[in-house]
Protein backbone atom coordinates (compact mmCIF):
# COMPACT_ATOMS: atom_id res chain seq x y z
CA UNK A 1 0.00 0.00 0.00
CA UNK A 2 1.46 3.37 -0.94
CA UNK A 3 2.52 5.54 1.97
CA UNK A 4 0.02 8.33 1.13
CA UNK A 5 -2.86 5.85 1.07
CA UNK A 6 -1.75 4.36 4.37
CA UNK A 7 -1.61 7.85 5.94
CA UNK A 8 -5.14 8.66 4.73
CA UNK A 9 -6.45 5.32 6.04
CA UNK A 10 -4.86 5.96 9.45
CA UNK A 11 -6.34 9.47 9.60
CA UNK A 12 -9.80 8.12 8.78
CA UNK A 13 -9.42 5.43 11.44
CA UNK A 14 -8.31 8.01 14.02
CA UNK A 15 -11.22 10.30 13.15
CA UNK A 16 -13.65 7.39 13.46
CA UNK A 17 -12.24 6.44 16.85
CA UNK A 18 -12.46 10.03 18.07
CA UNK A 19 -16.12 10.18 17.03
CA UNK A 20 -16.80 6.87 18.78
CA UNK A 21 -15.18 8.14 21.99
CA UNK A 22 -16.89 11.54 21.87
CA UNK A 23 -20.57 10.93 21.16
CA UNK A 24 -22.58 13.68 19.58
CA UNK A 25 -24.55 15.52 22.27
CA UNK A 26 -28.27 14.77 22.25
CA UNK A 27 -30.54 17.61 21.09
CA UNK A 28 -31.61 18.42 24.67
CA UNK A 29 -27.99 19.13 25.64
CA UNK A 30 -27.56 21.50 22.70
CA UNK A 31 -30.87 23.32 23.17
CA UNK A 32 -31.23 23.54 26.96
CA UNK A 33 -28.20 22.34 28.89
CA UNK A 34 -25.10 23.63 27.10
CA UNK A 35 -25.71 27.34 27.75
CA UNK A 36 -25.03 26.87 31.48
CA UNK A 37 -23.34 23.49 31.80
CA UNK A 38 -21.30 23.53 28.60
CA UNK A 39 -21.62 21.08 25.75
CA UNK A 40 -19.04 18.80 27.36
CA UNK A 41 -20.22 19.40 30.94
CA UNK A 42 -17.38 21.74 31.82
CA UNK A 43 -19.78 24.52 33.02
CA UNK A 44 -20.08 28.01 31.62
CA UNK A 45 -19.11 29.67 34.89
CA UNK A 46 -18.23 29.11 38.55
CA UNK A 47 -21.86 29.24 39.69
CA UNK A 48 -22.88 26.29 37.53
CA UNK A 49 -22.06 22.67 38.36
CA UNK A 50 -19.68 20.71 36.20
CA UNK A 51 -21.62 17.71 34.93
CA UNK A 52 -18.84 15.94 33.04
CA UNK A 53 -18.09 12.49 34.50
CA UNK A 54 -20.86 12.87 37.09
CA UNK A 55 -22.69 9.61 37.80
CA UNK A 56 -25.47 8.94 35.33
CA UNK A 57 -27.92 7.70 37.99
CA UNK A 58 -27.17 10.71 40.21
CA UNK A 59 -27.75 13.16 37.34
CA UNK A 60 -30.98 11.45 36.32
CA UNK A 61 -32.23 11.57 39.93
CA UNK A 62 -31.45 15.26 40.32
CA UNK A 63 -33.20 16.12 37.05
CA UNK A 64 -36.21 14.01 38.06
CA UNK A 65 -36.27 15.75 41.45
CA UNK A 66 -36.27 19.18 39.81
CA UNK A 67 -39.05 18.03 37.48
CA UNK A 68 -41.16 16.71 40.37
CA UNK A 69 -40.51 19.76 42.59
CA UNK A 70 -38.52 17.80 45.18
CA UNK A 71 -35.55 20.07 44.53
CA UNK A 72 -35.96 23.81 44.05
CA UNK A 73 -34.07 26.27 41.91
CA UNK A 74 -33.85 27.64 38.40
CA UNK A 75 -33.52 24.11 37.08
CA UNK A 76 -37.20 23.50 37.84
CA UNK A 77 -38.05 25.84 34.99
CA UNK A 78 -35.38 24.37 32.71
CA UNK A 79 -36.61 20.77 33.01
CA UNK A 80 -40.31 21.60 32.77
CA UNK A 81 -41.83 19.62 29.95
CA UNK A 82 -38.87 17.35 29.36
CA UNK A 83 -39.66 13.76 28.46
CA UNK A 84 -38.13 11.02 30.59
CA UNK A 85 -36.10 9.97 27.52
CA UNK A 86 -34.57 13.46 27.28
CA UNK A 87 -33.61 13.40 30.96
CA UNK A 88 -32.03 9.97 30.50
CA UNK A 89 -30.17 11.08 27.35
CA UNK A 90 -28.72 14.18 29.03
CA UNK A 91 -27.64 12.20 32.11
CA UNK A 92 -26.03 9.46 30.01
CA UNK A 93 -24.26 11.94 27.75
CA UNK A 94 -22.79 14.09 30.52
CA UNK A 95 -21.72 11.03 32.53
CA UNK A 96 -19.72 9.86 29.50
CA UNK A 97 -17.74 13.08 29.13
CA UNK A 98 -14.11 13.33 30.29
CA UNK A 99 -13.28 14.89 33.63
CA UNK A 100 -12.55 18.63 33.31
CA UNK A 101 -9.10 19.82 34.40
CA UNK A 102 -8.75 20.41 38.15
CA UNK A 103 -8.14 23.83 39.67
CA UNK A 104 -4.79 24.98 41.02
CA UNK A 105 -4.13 24.60 44.74
CA UNK A 106 -4.98 27.55 46.94
CA UNK A 107 -3.81 28.65 50.38
CA UNK A 108 -6.78 26.80 51.91
CA UNK A 109 -5.99 23.52 50.15
CA UNK A 110 -4.44 21.79 53.17
CA UNK A 111 -7.24 22.87 55.51
CA UNK A 112 -9.84 21.54 53.07
CA UNK A 113 -7.87 18.34 52.60
CA UNK A 114 -7.75 17.78 56.38
CA UNK A 115 -11.51 18.27 56.78
CA UNK A 116 -12.34 16.15 53.75
CA UNK A 117 -10.10 13.26 54.80
CA UNK A 118 -10.33 13.48 58.61
CA UNK A 119 -13.24 15.76 59.44
CA UNK A 120 -13.12 18.16 62.36
CA UNK A 121 -13.41 16.15 65.59
CA UNK A 122 -13.65 19.32 67.72
CA UNK A 123 -16.83 20.38 65.89
CA UNK A 124 -18.10 16.79 65.51
CA UNK A 125 -17.79 16.96 61.71
CA UNK A 126 -17.14 13.56 60.16
CA UNK A 127 -14.73 13.09 57.28
CA UNK A 128 -16.37 13.84 53.92
CA UNK A 129 -14.56 10.87 52.40
CA UNK A 130 -16.70 8.53 54.49
CA UNK A 131 -19.57 9.08 52.05
CA UNK A 132 -18.02 10.66 48.95
CA UNK A 133 -14.95 8.41 48.82
CA UNK A 134 -11.28 9.23 49.32
CA UNK A 135 -10.98 10.59 45.77
CA UNK A 136 -14.35 12.40 46.01
CA UNK A 137 -15.71 10.41 43.07
CA UNK A 138 -18.98 9.64 44.89
CA UNK A 139 -21.36 6.91 43.78
CA UNK A 140 -24.65 6.46 41.92
CA UNK A 141 -26.40 7.93 44.99
CA UNK A 142 -23.83 10.55 46.01
CA UNK A 143 -22.31 13.15 43.71
CA UNK A 144 -18.82 13.21 42.31
CA UNK A 145 -17.31 16.31 43.96
CA UNK A 146 -13.82 16.17 42.46
CA UNK A 147 -13.10 19.05 40.01
CA UNK A 148 -16.39 20.71 40.91
CA UNK A 149 -16.61 24.52 40.81
CA UNK A 150 -15.83 26.19 44.14
CA UNK A 151 -18.69 28.71 44.08
CA UNK A 152 -21.20 25.99 43.21
CA UNK A 153 -20.00 23.74 46.06
CA UNK A 154 -20.15 26.59 48.57
CA UNK A 155 -23.72 27.38 47.50
CA UNK A 156 -24.77 23.75 47.91
CA UNK A 157 -23.27 23.63 51.41
CA UNK A 158 -25.20 26.82 52.29
CA UNK A 159 -28.41 25.32 50.91
CA UNK A 160 -27.93 22.22 53.06
CA UNK A 161 -27.20 24.46 56.07
CA UNK A 162 -30.37 26.49 55.46
CA UNK A 163 -32.32 23.31 54.69
CA UNK A 164 -33.21 24.63 51.25
CA UNK A 165 -31.83 21.46 49.73
CA UNK A 166 -34.05 18.68 50.96
CA UNK A 167 -34.08 16.11 48.15
CA UNK A 168 -30.89 14.39 49.23
CA UNK A 169 -29.17 12.81 52.16
CA UNK A 170 -30.54 14.23 55.42
CA UNK A 171 -27.12 13.68 57.00
CA UNK A 172 -25.76 16.61 54.96
CA UNK A 173 -27.98 19.03 56.89
CA UNK A 174 -26.35 18.26 60.22
CA UNK A 175 -22.84 18.21 58.73
CA UNK A 176 -23.19 21.41 56.71
CA UNK A 177 -24.58 23.42 59.64
CA UNK A 178 -21.45 22.63 61.67
CA UNK A 179 -19.05 23.94 59.03
CA UNK A 180 -17.84 27.51 59.35
CA UNK A 181 -17.82 29.62 56.18
CA UNK A 182 -14.02 29.28 56.09
CA UNK A 183 -14.19 25.49 56.43
CA UNK A 184 -16.82 25.26 53.69
CA UNK A 185 -14.64 27.37 51.40
CA UNK A 186 -11.55 25.30 52.22
CA UNK A 187 -13.30 22.01 51.47
CA UNK A 188 -14.70 23.43 48.20
CA UNK A 189 -11.27 24.68 47.14
CA UNK A 190 -9.68 21.32 47.97
CA UNK A 191 -12.32 19.40 46.01
CA UNK A 192 -11.80 21.61 42.96
CA UNK A 193 -8.16 20.45 42.79
CA UNK A 194 -8.93 16.71 42.71
CA UNK A 195 -8.83 14.94 39.34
Amino acid sequence: MPRALLSIALLCLAAGLARAQSPEPPPIVKTRCAACHGEKGEAAGEDFPRLAAQHEAYLAKQLADFKAGRREGIMQRMVRGLADEEVAAAAKYYASQPVPPPAAKSELHDVGRFIFLRGNPWAKIPACKACHGESAHGSAQLPRLATQNVAYLERQIREFTQRKRTNDNEVMHSIAERLTALEARAVAEYLATLP
